[in-house]
């Protein structure tokens, strides 16, 4: 279904579990948009990662890298102001995790490795963070049944939620929305998404919020 948008690329993004793939989709369907994604399940070491965190940090962050590294050179190969865009990463993203997963010295091999790649990435038109509870976060990882998943632990997700804060309270490169998405549920119901989507197309610059009048009380 097409739908008119004044962002030409759209980027949803949040902790493992709150649901960015799917609303990613979701917008995508509705704009007519082309769909960026990231392809987690094509990482061999992610599994690994899960098992053994320090034995399988380094490679499966570095995987990722060299394939998030492609998919941006290829968006700029392409004329973003002929199509929309959903994306459900931000690049940026990557060196996040790398600093919440990486010891020192393999954290200085993965920075000389991206500074090499010279990876000169689109900026958003608006960037759609998605926020939730760790409690909400596990409950959603266990309902979704991916295998590798079910091995992640409490502490490194609350790390990651803790991050992800971090990272957007200080972040200004793009517009951004800031969603709480503990309490609705933009793919099964409609007039969450619908709402979500008002919220979306009215966003032109600066930093805005989401969490609908009907919710606050829950």
């Amino acid at each position: 279904m097409t739908s008119a948008a004044p962002q030409r690329y759209i980027v949803v993004e949040g902790p493992i579990g709150v649901g960015k793939t799917s609303l990613a989709r979701r917008l995508a369907e509705k704009l007519d948009a082309a769909l960026v994604l990231e392809r987690a399940g094509e990482n061999p070491f992610l599994e690994r990662f899960y098992r053994n965190p320090r034995a399988g940090a380094l490679p499966a962050q570095l995987h990722f890298l060299f394939q998030r590294a492609q998919q941006q050179a290829a968006l700029n190969q392409q004329d973003l102001f002929t199509a929309v865009r959903v994306a459900d990463y931000l690049f940026e993203k990557d060196r996040l995790f790398a600093r919440l997963t990486l010891d020192a010295a393999e954290f200085d091999l993965y920075g000389q490795i991206e500074a090499r790649l010279a990876i000169d990435a689109p900026r958003p038109d608006l960037v759609i963070y998605l926020q939730a509870p760790v409690d909400i976060l596990l409950e959603r990882i266990a309902k979704r049944r991916i295998a590798h998943e079910q091995l992640i632990e409490r502490g490194y997700l609350q790390s990651l939620n803790e991050a992800y804060a971090q990272f957007f309270h200080d972040y200004t490169a793009a517009p951004l929305l800031i969603v709480n998405a503990a309490a609705i549920d933009p793919i099964a119901n409609n007039t969450d998404f619908e709402e979500l989507y008002a919220a979306v197309i009215r966003v032109r610059k600066g930093r805005q919020y989401f969490n609908p009048m009907r919710h606050r009380a829950i």
